[in-house]
C-alpha cells in the first residue's frame, strides 16, 4: 500500500500498475482509430479524404506547437492555408499543383519562423502534407486503391503491436537506446516478420499475384515505418517532449500513433510511382 512505503521512495507496484493502464489505455484508443481508419479507406472519396486531412491538420498543429515556439501561430496559419489548398487540389486531380503549393508553403513558413528553427517549422507541413497526399494518391485508384491502403494499415500495425509485445517478452539489444530506450532488436525483427506475412495475406485476399514481391515490398515498408517511428522519436527527444501531445488518452498525440504510418505511406507513393507511374502508384505498389 502506499501508506507503507518510505515517504522518499517510489512505492513498487506503481509502475506495473501504470504500465497496465496505460497499455489499457492504447487497447481501448485503438479499438475505436483503427475501425474509423478502416471504415474510411472502405468508403474511399471523400469520407476518406475528409479522415486524412483531419488527421494532417491535427499533426501540423502538433508539430509546429512542439517545434515553433513563439512563432507558431503565423507558421501553423500559413501551413494550414497550404495543406487546405493542396487536399482541394488533390480533389481536382491536380496532384503536381498540390506538391507546388507544399512547396510553396515551405518558403513560407521559413520566412515566418526564427533563424533556429526555419527548417524545422518548414519540415512541419512537409510531414503533414505527406500523412494527407500519399493515403489519398494511393486510395483513388479504383481498383488496387483498397488493397494498398490496407495493405500499407496491416504492415504498419503488424509491425507496431508485434515489436511492443515481442520487445517486452524477449527483451535483448537496443535497437536505438539513446533516440527510444524501449525498442529492441527482437521486437524490431519479430515486427519486420508479422508484417510480411499480413501484407501477404492480404494481397492474397485480393488475388494479387507475384506474392513474392509483394513480401519484399511488406519488408521494405515495415523497416521504413520503424524508421519514421525512431525519427519522430529523436524530433521529440530533441525538443524535450515525451509524446506530442494528449490529444489520444494512452498513445500521447496523432504524430506518436502515425509516424510509422507517415514514412511508409510516403515510401509506398515513391516505390508504386516508380513502378506504376504517376497515375497508378497503387497498382505500382501492389501488382509486380
Amino acid at each position: 500500500m502506499v501508506g507503507a512505503q518510505p515517504a522518499n521512495e517510489k512505492p513498487s507496484g506503481l509502475p506495473l500498475v501504470a504500465g497496465r493502464s496505460n497499455l489499457m489505455l492504447r487497447i481501448v484508443s485503438s479499438l475505436v482509430l483503427a475501425p474509423l481508419a478502416i471504415a474510411a479507406a472502405y468508403f474511399g472519396g471523400l469520407v476518406f479524404f475528409a479522415f486524412w486531412a483531419v488527421a494532417a491538420l491535427a499533426v501540423l498543429w502538433e508539430w509546429q506547437t512542439l517545434v515553433c515556439a513563439g512563432e507558431r501561430n503565423p507558421v501553423l496559419a500559413t501551413g494550414a492555408v497550404a495543406l487546405a489548398g493542396s487536399g482541394l487540389l488533390i480533389v481536382l486531380d491536380r496532384p503536381g499543383i498540390a506538391i507546388a503549393l507544399i512547396a510553396l508553403g515551405c518558403f513560407g513558413a521559413a520566412a515566418l519562423a526564427s533563424n533556429v528553427r526555419r527548417m524545422w517549422c518548414a519540415a512541419g507541413l512537409v510531414y503533414a502534407a505527406a500523412l494527407l497526399i500519399a493515403p489519398v494518391l494511393l486510395r483513388r485508384d479504383a481498383n488496387f486503391g483498397l488493397a494498398a491502403i490496407l495493405f500499407l494499415f496491416v504492415i504498419v500495425w503488424l509491425t507496431d503491436i508485434t515489436a511492443y509485445f515481442v520487445g517486452r517478452a524477449a527483451g535483448g539489444p537496443k535497437l536505438m537506446p539513446r533516440v527510444s530506450p524501449n525498442k529492441t532488436w527482437s521486437g524490431a525483427i519479430a515486427g519486420t516478420v508479422a508484417s510480411m506475412i499480413g501484407g501477404v495475406i492480404v494481397a492474397s485476399q485480393f488475388d494479387i499475384g507475384g506474392l513474392a514481391a509483394v513480401a519484399v515490398v511488406a519488408f521494405v515498408l515495415s523497416v521504413v515505418s520503424q524508421v519514421g517511428d525512431l525519427a519522430e522519436s529523436a524530433v521529440k527527444r530533441q525538443f524535450n517532449a515525451k509524446d506530442a501531445s494528449q490529444l489520444i488518452p494512452g498513445h500521447g498525440g496523432l504524430m506518436d500513433r502515425l509516424d510509422g504510418f507517415v514514412a511508409a505511406a510516403a515510401a509506398g507513393v515513391l516505390i508504386g510511382t516508380a513502378h506504376g507511374g504517376f497515375d497508378a502508384p497503387a497498382r505500382g505498389l501492389m501488382v509486380w
